[in-house]
């Protein structure tokens, strides 16, 4: 029997345009199995079904996680995320809507830029910051495809990716923030070494002088004018209370109540000033 070779093109042209593509060889198909999920109630047989859709996509899941290695994370803890986010594609999955791959890539994608961005980065950063350090990264990498490129400037990054100079800076420096160092750290510089801990500066006590005058300044102000020369006497040249009671013709007995009195007065006032500052703080 003659064979009509264009009626055979013909129809296997339409076999090759009808029949499903599939994007990766790790996408299955599961699309009877997740209509048959769906219709299932809760109980042991609907979990065996889903560990099996679970298991059955489970490479897709680890190649998706493949994407995102040599970024400070070990393969198996991306593995272990990228399977994460495919539970939770199985299990919202709705099968009318489209097909599962079109939903379970940026879930699992989404998953794992998610831990990323919460679990990985040593110092808590604004989501802004990490978005113009991953902006500057792929920048980096695309404009140093070609071997012997010299390393890109913050004005040819800013030109590539649309971003403002400054808005690279940032995410240069978050590209070198992403872990921290030890204090104990060793630096190295010319022929001796210290650790970070070294460069750290230490209490200062002078600003506690400073916060305790400023909160006496207005209390000292309302004293009496007497009062105020007594305590620039006694606390500023340093005058034994004798030598103030003979300078002002009074005894040293009286010299010691006023002080006292005085400075329980000054004290008050700072503490009620500081209590008012924090009410209205809070």
């Amino acid at each position: 029997m003659p064979i009509d070779m264009s009626t055979s093109r013909a129809a296997a042209a339409t076999r090759t345009t009808t029949a499903p593509r599939r994007t990766h060889d790790d996408a299955p198909d599961t699309a009877s199995r997740f209509a048959r999920l769906a219709a299932l109630p809760d109980g042991p047989e609907r979990d065996a079904l889903r560990d099996e859709l679970v298991t059955a996509w489970l490479p897709m899941a680890h190649r998706i996680a493949g994407r995102f290695r040599d970024r400070g994370e070990a393969v198996e803890d991306l593995r272990q995320v990228a399977a994460l986010g495919l539970v939770k594609a199985v299990d919202r999955y709705e099968p009318e809507r489209g097909a599962f791959e079109s939903y379970a890539v940026p879930t699992i994608t989404g998953e794992i830029k998610r831990h990323f961005r919460d679990r990985m980065w040593a110092l808590r950063v604004p989501r802004r910051v990490q978005e113009l350090r991953n902006k500057v990264r792929v920048a980096r990498r695309e404009l140093t495809e070609n071997p012997g490129t010299r390393e890109p400037s913050v004005a040819d990054i800013a030109a590539h990716t649309g971003l403002t100079e400054d808005e690279v800076s940032a995410g240069l420096e978050a590209l070198e923030s992403y872990s921290t160092l030890s204090l104990d750290a060793e630096l190295r510089t010319g022929d001796d070494g210290y650790s970070l801990a070294d460069t750290l500066g230490g209490p200062d006590t002078s600003f506690d002088v400073v916060v305790d005058r400023e909160s006496a300044r207005q209390g000292l102000r309302r004293l009496p004018e007497r009062e105020r020369a007594i305590l620039y006497m006694r606390f500023f040249e340093d005058m034994t209370q004798s030598r103030i009671a003979d300078q002002l013709g009074i005894s040293q007995m009286h010299v010691s109540r006023l002080i006292s009195r005085s400075c329980a007065r000054v004290r008050q006032e700072a503490m009620d000033i500081d209590r008012d500052r924090d009410a209205s703080e809070s």
